[in-house]
């Protein structure tokens, strides 16, 4: 199972969101997000991609409208993937990781 993290920003944009777009977001990382984690082939419906403008810093796509900003950090458990979610909202957050 992976691990977590939150940076700031993430966490007070992560409020902004209606609870429905709470419970999409986290039904899209349990549901999709983590198993692909584990595979390691992520599905094209993620369109997961990496940002030019941030390079390590990868985008997910959980609606249509819905994308959250995410890296690899430190592993904190041997043998699980690390993640630190940067950022999340609309399409607009990608001005910036």
């Amino acid at each position: 199972m992976p691990t977590f993290e939150t940076l700031p920003r993430f966490t007070a944009h992560l409020q902004h969101l209606s609870p429905a777009q709470r419970r999409r977001f986290r039904r899209v990382v349990r549901d999709a997000f983590v198993p692909d984690l584990r595979t390691g082939h992520f599905r094209p419906g993620l369109r997961i991609k990496g940002l030019r403008v941030a390079p390590g810093v990868y985008e997910l796509t959980w609606v249509p409208d819905g994308r959250a900003t995410w890296s690899y950090g430190r592993e904190q458990v041997r043998g699980a993937r690390h993640i630190v979610w940067h950022r999340i909202g609309t399409h607009g957050i990608l001005t910036g990781p």
